[in-house]
């Protein structure tokens, strides 16, 4: 089956991230790389039970508002004088004291409603995303899979220089994919995770097309390694992504 059909066979809350909660670890990256400290109001949008606001204000001393719009997710977090959980719709929500907001959401129109939202923060506001940046900027700083936009936002000249910008290279080839890839499955990941080998070479293959079909590849010709993996996901897993070079 193509890529396409594979993705549309997965639940849909496995493919907008509704029900991916990020770890510990992966939550202190995020704050140290914020740079999240005491006198910051961080926000979470589409927090789940919350786990990300008791790091951010016991551990980082921020004050933390997580917003989600499961009353049942809300319900369970611990809530102080330094917490607080609000149950609404993140494109409704007020963000004007926000000083750090994370924000991780596939769905197209959710993150063009909100990348409006986010046009009017205050000045210095920092905005972190996972793997993706927001559409049409140049992100301040990276760390893979992790990064960060400050308001007012660098607007990007065109897909090119984001991609440069997001991978921090001229071209990628076959070991920047692959590096990336796991960087990312290995933030977003879970431990113990069986999978977690099949995601790397899937998102692989993605990062390495994409950059082919935007000129951005070190070589025109297709790799060994990535016509190796691609007849992997073809052979062994019936996912066929090749129709995807343009």
């Amino acid at each position: 089956m193509k890529i396409e059909e594979y993705i549309s066979s997965l639940p849909p809350s496995i493919i907008s991230g509704q029900e991916v909660e990020l770890l510990d670890r992966p939550l202190r990256e995020i704050f140290r790389f914020a740079n999240l400290k005491q006198g910051d109001v961080f926000y979470h949008l589409g927090c789940g039970t919350g786990q990300s606001l008791t790091i951010a204000a016991k551990e980082f001393g921020a004050r933390a508002i997580g917003i989600d719009n499961d009353i049942d997710k809300i319900s369970k977090i611990e809530k102080d004088s330094k917490i607080t959980a609000r149950c609404e719709d993140i494109i409704n929500s007020d963000l004007s004291d926000a000083t750090v907001i994370l924000f991780w959401f596939s769905d197209e129109g959710v993150i063009k409603k909100m990348y409006e939202k986010f046009s009017n923060l205050k000045s210095g506001c920092k905005v972190i995303t996972i793997f993706d940046p927001l559409p049409g900027t140049i992100p301040n700083k990276v760390s893979f899979p992790y990064l960060l936009h400050q308001a007012p936002f660098i607007k990007a000249k065109n897909l090119k220089d984001q991609i440069k910008a997001v991978f921090e290279t001229e071209c990628i080839d076959f070991t920047t994919a692959w590096e990336h890839a796991e960087r990312y499955t290995n933030a977003v990941g879970s431990p113990d995770a069986g999978n977690d080998r099949f995601l790397t070479i899937l998102q692989t293959m993605m990062i390495w097309i994409n950059a082919r079909n935007l000129e951005l590849t070190c070589t025109k010709e297709i790799p060994a390694p990535v016509k190796a993996y691609m007849g992997i996901l073809e052979n062994f897993f019936n996912i066929e992504v090749k129709h995807l070079l343009e």
